[in-house]
């Protein structure tokens, strides 16, 4: 039996997991039946912490639905604060989470319903994120997906990112062209796709098609690389305001591209997994 707390930021929705409570592995079969919104109890990602760290208060290890393990998320380190501060371990003081990606600086407020995460700082250069080629900063360059043309401009945050320039931001395309894209050979470790329409100086909107999840109704890690791409081509002022299919994340860009992203969380349920759940075997689906 596997207890988990569910929570969603935007509508993206993870199933935040206590190793602690765990009685064995959590393997990558066990995610991904997790996370299947028919055989298991649908989430976007497991987030599996608090975890002992060197230096930060805090451990997180984050999944994707099909059992990979991603660098960092930003819905997800503010739902894993909310997650901390439901169980007491943290207040309204400000503390650091360690991820693959990078250690942040979190801060809940408003009794949880409010986190503010700082993010860490963005690169644009193609060995950080990384992309093929000559050693650069991959902005405004062009690639080609489902017979497109497409300008794009890629970033990390510690996990990676290709934001296309595309007019209008548009679901169906992220739906069409995302998987294309996330698989292209230029991104060793493929990548998170975003398209993304700027509407003035303070508001963006993105469609988001993430990395070893799909479409995506929202997703902090990018909004914080889009605002940071749109910032580097100074397409939009320091703060901005990031509208996506599940709502809206408020973003602010430094001089040096460290990015603060503030936005909600919702608590949704606490609960079991039987057994009997992965009795069936791998959840191929």
């Amino acid at each position: 039996m596997i207890s988990f707390s569910k929570y969603h930021a935007l509508g993206n929705d993870y199933l935040v997991i206590d190793p602690a409570e765990l009685d064995g592995e959590l393997t990558a079969a066990h995610i991904r039946l997790l996370c299947h919104r028919n055989f298991g109890v649908g989430s976007d990602g497991i987030l599996l912490g608090p975890l002992p760290d060197a230096e930060a208060a805090f451990a997180l290890r984050i999944f994707n639905p099909d059992g990979s393990e991603a660098e960092k998320s930003g819905n997800g380190l503010r739902i894993f604060s909310r997650f901390l501060h439901d169980r007491g371990l943290v207040g309204g003081e400000e503390f650091h989470i360690a991820t693959a990606g990078g250690t942040v600086t979190a801060r809940v407020t408003d009794g949880g319903r409010t986190v503010r995460v700082d993010m860490g700082r963005v690169s644009f250069r193609s060995s950080d994120i990384p992309v093929v080629g000559d050693e650069r900063e991959v902005l405004d360059e062009t690639l080609e997906a489902g017979g497109e043309q497409l300008v794009f401009s890629a970033a990390t945050i510690g996990n990676p990112h290709c934001v296309v320039r595309s007019g209008v931001a548009s679901g169906e395309r992220a739906r069409r062209l995302g998987p294309l894209i996330e698989n292209l050979p230029i991104f060793p470790r493929r990548t998170n796709v975003q398209f993304i329409e700027i509407l003035d100086r303070s508001n963006m909107r993105v469609e988001i098609w993430e990395r070893g999840a799909g479409y995506t109704l929202a997703s902090g890690s990018s909004a914080s690389a889009c605002a940071a791409v749109a910032r580097r081509l100074g397409l939009c002022d320091p703060r901005l305001t990031v509208h996506m299919a599940g709502g809206s994340l408020e973003i602010v860009v430094s001089e040096e591209f460290e990015i603060r992203m503030t936005g909600p969380v919702t608590h949704v349920a606490e609960g079991n997994v039987h057994e009997e759940a992965f009795a069936g075997g791998e959840c191929d689906g």
